[in-house]
Parts: C-alpha cells; sequence; structure tokens
C-alpha cells in the first residue's frame, strides 16, 4: 500500500481549488503502474515523488504524462513544505521550477514554453465565461477569460482540456503562467467554481502562480 496525500490547491475564500495527488514515497508505485494509478484516482493530475530531498517528481494526468503543470507543483511544493522539505526548487522532466512562499501562499516559477498548448480566448464579459457550456467555438485545449476589472488586473477564468481526460479543469496553473506571460501582467484569477489564482512575470522569461493550499484527506491506495 502507498500513502497518498489529496490536496486542493489554488483555494478561494469560499472554497474551491483543484484536488490533487501526491505520493510523497512514489517509488512505493512501480513506474509501470503509475498511469493506470492516475487513471483510477481521476484527478486532474497526480503526481509521484521520486526524491523528496531534492524535490524530483513526475506529473501524471489521467491519460498522459506530462513534463510540467501548475497546480500539482505548487500542490507539492506546499505539502513537502509542510512535512519538513522547504526546498527552494522542484525538478521537473521540463526543468527546475522555482519555488517560494509570499504571505501564506505557495508560488512556483515556470517558463510559458512549458505549459501545454492552450488556445487563450478572450470573450467579452465574465457573464459570457458562466454561460459557457462547452470550449468556445469548439475548440480543443482553451482557456477562456474574461475581464473582471481590468485596472486591478482581476478576470474570470475557465479552462477545458478534453485531450487530457478533463472535461474543465477547476484550477490551472499554467494556463495562467501563459495569461500572464500574454498579458504582461500581474493578474488575479478567478477560475472554476470558487478557485483564486495569482500569477505574474518575474523576468527572464519566467512566470510566477501561486496560491492557498488545504490538505483534504491522507489515505492509503493499493
Amino acid at each position: 500500500m502507498a500513502e497518498l496525500h489529496v490536496l486542493r490547491v489554488f483555494c478561494g475564500p469560499d472554497g474551491g481549488g483543484n484536488p490533487l495527488g501526491v505520493f510523497l514515497e512514489g517509488g512505493e508505485v512501480a513506474e509501470e503502474r503509475r498511469q493506470q494509478v492516475a487513471m483510477e484516482l481521476g484527478f486532474a493530475e497526480t503526481v509521484f515523488v521520486d526524491d523528496a530531498a531534492t524535490g524530483a517528481l513526475r506529473i501524471f494526468t489521467p491519460v498522459e504524462e506530462i513534463p510540467f503543470a501548475g497546480h500539482p507543483l505548487v500542490g507539492t511544493a506546499w505539502l513537502l513544505a509542510r512535512e519538513g522539505e522547504q526546498l527552494p526548487t522542484l525538478r521537473t522532466p521540463a526543468g527546475e521550477v522555482g519555488v517560494h512562499v509570499h504571505d501564506g501562499l505557495t508560488y512556483i516559477s515556470g517558463r510559458p514554453e512549458w505549459s501545454p498548448p492552450f488556445e487563450l480566448v478572450r470573450m467579452g464579459s465574465a457573464a459570457e465565461i458562466d454561460e459557457l457550456e462547452r470550449p468556445p467555438g469548439d475548440a480543443g485545449m482553451v482557456d477562456a477569460w474574461a475581464w473582471i476589472d481590468e485596472e486591478a488586473g482581476v478576470l474570470r477564468s475557465r479552462v477545458f482540456v478534453p485531450e487530457f481526460g478533463i472535461a474543465e479543469d477547476e484550477a490551472t496553473g499554467s494556463a495562467a503562467i501563459m495569461l500572464a506571460a500574454h498579458l504582461d501582467r500581474e493578474i488575479e484569477i478567478h477560475q472554476g467554481k470558487g478557485s483564486r489564482l495569482r500569477a505574474r512575470p518575474v523576468g527572464g522569461g519566467l512566470v510566477e502562480v501561486g496560491g492557498a493550499v488545504v490538505l483534504d484527506e491522507v489515505r492509503d491506495h493499493a
């Protein structure tokens, strides 16, 4: 049996947050089993930490392994710190990812080109975003967004990722990184049913994204 931590990442003031599964002892799950385990769990992503001391990890969606993703890295960084491993970086297949904590929120930094190829679709209003029943134009991987308060940098977003077996993602850090890079400014994103993400360019081609994390449960998984 392997111990699974179930988190919610990018929680808002009224809840929200994207569920995440993390195996801190990733070696307890054989490599040939990891994709099956991620599919069984059904989270947008599941993380297998191969070396907690160095932050080496791998990330799986229900249908494939991916080299980089926002909410899994924010959640894993938070969990490692909670367990006593306060690391300055995480090691992903995409590259080294910086980690820091500010005002009680956990942030990671990455490059927009590491993110999946989301199509950024600006819409006229937050109400139009709320009314969507499917990706606009029946596009594939899409981040549909609209300003709530442009001057303050606050916007509404919904992200659809059917290619990864995710009809709609509750909170998407990699899309937030792309959007902050595209807008070239600091933003606060209200995504999904109650999630909050903060993102901003930090120079050198890097963008940071962060938010609040909570631990929902710890359980054994065969």
